[in-house]
């Protein structure tokens, strides 16, 4: 029996007056197995080792209807609001990103919370903002920062505004917090 494979990469349009670029496919094989090791701690009950840098996605498929669990780095998290703000890292193609979107997303995970998730995508000025605090906050970790980003995105970031910009516009930032939460 063979597993079915993903599309290959397509162009993500590009944002006005940039060129199309080839983003890569999501992961497969031994990667996606590995960027998977950190479901494991939250299922062992240490998910709160990882705080609110981290976050765990519960949701189902939105075509295979499985059940899906998805561990994302946070790039902002508010203890006022609870939201935790999250980048689709393939952009339009992350299948996390469409499942939550057709409503499919059951839970959120992080810290010492669990919580029924609402959604918003963030818009561009506020993503821009918000992804220049985090690399502030992680000014150490810059050249890899930068080197995964141009991986993900298929051109090379170089952390400038309009890198920024473009790259927020590319990937979609996405905020979750609480149901119900004002």
């Amino acid at each position: 029996m063979t597993t079915p494979q993903p599309p290959a990469a397509s162009a993500e349009p590009p944002p006005t007056g940039q060129p199309a670029v080839r983003q890569p496919a999501p992961p497969t094989g031994v990667l996606r197995s590995l960027l998977g090791l950190p479901v494991h701690l939250y299922h062992a009950h240490l998910g709160v080792l990882l705080g609110h840098r981290f976050l765990l996605l519960v949701h189902t498929g939105r075509k295979t209807g499985l059940h899906r669990e998805t561990v994302l780095e946070v790039v902002r998290y508010d203890p006022v609001t609870r939201e935790s703000v999250v980048a689709a890292g393939w952009g339009r193609r992350t299948g996390w990103l469409h499942n939550v979107e057709a409503g499919l997303a059951h839970e959120v995970w992080t810290g010492r919370q669990r919580f029924t998730p609402a959604y918003r995508i963030l818009p561009p000025d506020e993503a821009a903002r918000l992804f220049a605090d985090y690399e502030r906050q992680n000014r150490l970790f810059a050249p890899i920062i930068r080197a995964v980003l141009s991986r993900l995105l298929g051109w090379r970031y170089d952390g400038t505004p309009a890198s920024r910009r473009r790259a927020v516009e590319q990937l979609s930032l996405v905020g979750f917090r609480p149901r119900g939460a004002s």
